[in-house]
């Protein structure tokens, strides 16, 4: 099988932890790791004597050199950096640290690609504690490294399931090593995470009447800031549960706010070897309670999108999204906020890094989006025409709603039922509309529908993601292409 690299958060137990000789590499270093392949070079860091040279070599297979590279320990932390040159996937290679007659080796290093997994418990759910998918289970026999023994030492404890999971079918379709880095706290809100200049361009105040690791930038500085020399292809990250019900509507500054400064601070930190534009995959929220009346979930899945509705867009570049409000488990011994089927949301990840990431330009990754809608009078239909083919797996009476009012002014939010699904249009009943349209919304709900029975999908089996459209000019809801037929 190939090597995956699992170096973990500082949360966790680090894995292989190298000797406090001098020199010293990094604490997140260690054997079998993986380091980023080429066009980027990776960067290696550590601690040694003040002023003293490090010598830093990397040898293949009989112990030849690869490559050799000098570092100068320099203060105060009395650290070393150097940047390796770019290498092509594969291994197994040796790295040595030397300073005078001190020296620490580690052993079974790959390069591949390395992907940093972060966000709150959902993230840090582990292998053990998720729902077998079909037949095939985290620990199959042919894949022993990634067993519930290795990868889930107990829940929340050890490595993230959508993150192993991920990182698995990555390997698989990419066929080069796959490093993992986990970094993820239960519990945490987006604010944690980010540094003070975030907050203070979403005009949060970090004083916040919060402690412990909800503390906002806690996380950013114990968590990120000490990562931020290494060499990343991308990041994953399941987080927004606890903004749902702490400053949610900011959410569509913050969390783009976020991924900016991530991608700055990254490639800065990186010698500039992390590309500017980071790829950033997450996942949208899931579910929370069946018959709760609150929104505050479904304004944070518009959120996450900087209520544009799909990602990549022009306030989100290089973005992919997993879709995951249909996907609810009611019955999860963790709490229906923590459901167990990470298996889908990992092949949903996986489509994203494909297609945004990798350059496979023909797989679809994503479900169908409207873009046009429009209006018949006399008839009382509003007919939805879609980006792509639409599959109707359940004719669900409350999916569609409208704001529909005689005067532009507020109006309640009314059920459209669904008349008609075609080839790539669904025709909603506008019983009671005037001819003024104020909005459009789908699937606006702490849980939207059943396990894998949303209305809408496409082909490929990829639900029709949630929005909130209008006819307006201002607002916060994106504008439908919007016709009249008398």
């Amino acid at each position: 099988t190939g090597k995956m690299g699992l170096l973990a958060g500082p949360e966790l137990s680090l894995l292989l932890l190298s000797p406090l000789k001098v020199p010293f590499f990094a604490s997140y270093y260690g054997d079998h790791m993986v380091l980023q392949k080429k066009p980027s070079g990776a960067v290696v860091w550590g601690h040694g004597d003040l002023g003293a040279v490090v010598t830093v070599t990397l040898s293949g297979a009989g112990g030849l050199i690869i490559m050799e590279k000098t570092a100068h320990v320099k203060g105060p932390s009395g650290t070393w950096t150097t940047l390796l040159d770019p290498m092509n996937a594969g291994g197994p290679y040796a790295l040595t640290a030397e300073q005078g007659r001190e020296n620490v080796t580690l052993r079974d290093i790959y390069f591949g690609d390395v992907w940093l997994c972060s966000g709150q418990s959902n993230m840090a759910m582990t292998v053990l504690q998720v729902r077998p998918h079909g037949t095939e289970e985290a620990g199959s026999g042919r894949d022993r490294a990634g067993d519930s023994e290795n990868l889930g030492h107990g829940n929340f404890t050890y490595f993230s399931a959508v993150c192993w999971l991920f990182g698995r079918s990555l390997y698989e379709a990419l066929g080069s090593p796959i490093g993992l880095v986990e970094v993820a706290w239960g519990g945490t809100p987006i604010e944690a995470w980010s540094s003070r200049r975030v907050l203070q361009a979403c005009g949060i105040s970090p004083h916040q009447h919060l402690s412990g690791p909800q503390t906002p930038s806690v996380l950013w500085n114990a968590m990120i800031h000490p990562l931020l020399n290494m060499t990343l292809r991308g990041v994953v990250w399941y987080q927004g549960e606890a903004n749902a019900f702490l400053n949610t509507d900011q959410y569509n500054c913050t969390f783009p706010a976020l991924i900016a400064d991530w991608r700055r601070a990254f490639h800065a930190g990186s010698a500039g070897q992390t590309e500017p534009l980071l790829p950033f995959g997450f996942v949208q929220l899931s579910t929370y309670r069946r018959r709760s009346v609150d929104d505050s979930f479904a304004r944070l899945r518009w959120h996450q999108t900087a209520d544009l509705g799909v990602v990549p867009n022009a306030r989100m570049p290089s973005t992919f999204m997993a879709v995951a409000m249909d996907l609810g488990d009611e019955h999860s011994p963790y709490g229906s906020i923590h459901p167990r089927d990470k298996q889908n949301v990992a092949y949903r990840l996986l489509l994203g890094a494909r297609a945004v990431v990798y350059g496979d330009k023909d797989l679809v990754f994503q479900g169908p989006y409207p873009t046009r809608a429009i209006l018949e009078v006399t008839r009382g239909l509003l007919n939805v025409t879609y980006s792509q083919e639409l599959i109707c797996r359940q004719r669900d009476m409350q999916a569609f709603e409208v704001c529909c009012s005689s005067q532009a002014s507020p109006c309640r939010w009314l059920p459209a039922p669904v008349v008609a699904v075609g080839f790539r249009t669904v025709t909603l009943a506008l019983s009671g509309c005037g001819t003024l349209l104020l909005g459009l919304r789908y699937a606006w709900a702490q849980w939207p529908c059943e396990y894998q029975a949303c209305p809408l999908y496409n082909p490929q089996g990829l639900p029709a993601p949630p929005f909130l459209l209008d006819t307006l000019p201002a607002g916060n809801a994106q504008r439908l292409d919007y016709y009249l037929i008398n």
